[in-house]
């Protein structure tokens, strides 16, 4: 079964582009006559291209920010993960949809790219098949955006086999946006909702999926200001992780606080 572990909000991000005819049968890689390049502390990195210039020239944009999108992933994660990893630009949305394993009667428009796995052995720390899909429209992606995106990704790479399937999802977003986004200021309407995101608008099409990813990313953000960066990553361990305890216990093992009181501070900083 194919595991889709993330679809990252783009809509204010991605700008859609129209399919082109390009078939699976057609896949080219970039690399086909070279050794693949290596970045960070050794990682090979495996380009795929199923169209042509259009996705060639993504890849090439996609390389030249992988050394950083890495670096970034190694500093809060560490570098226990995946010594390949595999990047697959698809040149229309069906494309896209068949290699995510998508569900090709959803609405996809939005999404700028997918983390996916063939599977995950918990017990063992490994996830096996791991690639990046990168929608059609990526190509279109400002070059921060598309830096934003490629390293959300690959924090969803390195802690796969560290992340239950029932993980709180507006946790492992939060995190990944706060591996992967600069910081900026909280807009004037930040506090308004102390609420954390549900699935269901992580999962919604348009605004409503954004503001739920800020939310996710709010909280991280605040979590690391708060706590510390490595509080951050034992709480994602503790809350996200296979056996996971409720999220109760998960902050008092991991923060050393109780809910209530996490959550009054939560409230305090997004009015700052």
């Amino acid at each position: 079964m194919v595991l889709v572990a993330e679809l990252v909000i783009a809509a204010n991000l991605l700008a859609t582009s129209a399919p082109t005819p390009a078939e699976s049968s057609s896949i080219t890689s970039v690399q086909a006559d070279a050794r693949p390049p290596v970045v960070g502390d050794g990682r090979t990195v495996r380009l795929i291209s199923l169209g042509g210039t259009r996705t060639d020239e993504l890849l090439t944009r996609i390389l030249a920010d992988m050394g950083g999108a890495v670096d970034a992933v190694d500093r809060f994660w560490g570098t226990d993960w995946d010594r390949e990893i595999v990047v697959i630009a698809t040149d229309s949305e069906p494309q896209f949809v068949a290699q995510a394993g998508l569900n090709p009667n959803g609405r996809w428009s939005d999404i700028a790219a997918v983390s996916v796995a063939d599977g995950v052995d918990f017990n063992r720390h490994q996830a096996s098949g791991q690639r990046m899909v990168i929608a059609p429209g990526a190509s279109s992606m400002s070059d921060s955006s598309l830096r934003i995106v490629l390293t959300h990704e690959l924090f969803h790479l390195a802690a796969r086999a560290d992340t239950a399937l029932d993980a709180p999802r507006w946790l492992v977003e939060g995190t990944a946006d706060f591996v992967a986004r600069p910081p900026a200021p909280l807009p004037a309407t930040a506090a308004a909702d102390t609420a954390l995101p549900s699935s269901a608008e992580l999962d919604a099409f348009g605004p409503q999926r954004a503001m739920g990813y800020d939310r996710a990313w709010w909280f991280a953000r605040f979590v690391a200001d708060t706590y510390g960066v490595a509080a951050l990553h034992r709480l994602y361990l503790q809350a996200c992780g296979p056996g996971h305890p409720d999220f109760a216990a998960a902050v008092r093992d991991s923060l050393d606080t109780d809910l209530n009181e996490l959550r009054a501070r939560w409230a305090r900083w997004l009015r700052r």
